[in-house]
C-alpha cells in the first residue's frame, strides 16, 4: 500500500447533516468519485469498502449527532490504496481492533472483520482539541 496518506493523489471530502439521509449520500458520493478516479466498482474491494462506509456514517448519525450536527467523509485513492476517514465531533473513540471477534460488536465488528479480511488498517484520530475524532480505513486495491 502507499506510505502515506498525504501522497494520495485522488481526494474528494464530503460534509452533510448528521441524518440518516448522510448514509447514502456518503456511499453514492464514494461510488462517483471512484468511478472518477478510474476504479471499476466491481473490484473486489470496492462492495466491502462501501459497507464499511456505510457503517461508520451509520454509527456517526446514531451515536454522535447529538454533540455533531454535522459529518465528514474524506475520500482518497490511489494505485495501490482506496481510504477514507469518517469525521464527527462526538469524543468518544472506540477502541477498533477491540471489535474483532467480540461478540456483541454490531457493526464496528462487521468494520474490523472486514478491514482485517481485506490486509487494510483502521486508525481512529483524535481532534486536537478533544471534542471529536475521524476513523481512517485504508484498504490495499
Amino acid at each position: 500500500m502507499t506510505a502515506g496518506l498525504e501522497t494520495l493523489p485522488h481526494r474528494h471530502v464530503l460534509t452533510v447533516p448528521s441524518e440518516p439521509s448522510a448514509v447514502r449520500l456518503a456511499r453514492q458520493t464514494a461510488e462517483q468519485a471512484l468511478v472518477e478516479w478510474g476504479i471499476g466498482l466491481r473490484h473486489p474491494t470496492v462492495d466491502p469498502a462501501l459497507l464499511i462506509l456505510s457503517e461508520l456514517v451509520t454509527n456517526s448519525v446514531r451515536h454522535a449527532a447529538a454533540l455533531s450536527p454535522q459529518v465528514t467523509v474524506v475520500y482518497a485513492a490511489g494505485a495501490d490504496c482506496l481510504a477514507f476517514a469518517v469525521h464527527d465531533r462526538h469524543p468518544y473513540q472506540p477502541s477498533l481492533y477491540g471489535a474483532v471477534g467480540g461478540s456483541g460488536a454490531g457493526g464496528l465488528g462487521t468494520v474490523m472483520e472486514l478491514v482485517v479480511t481485506l490486509g487494510g488498517t483502521a486508525v481512529v484520530r483524535g481532534d486536537a482539541d478533544g471534542r471529536g475524532k475521524s476513523i481512517w480505513i485504508s484498504l490495499p486495491l
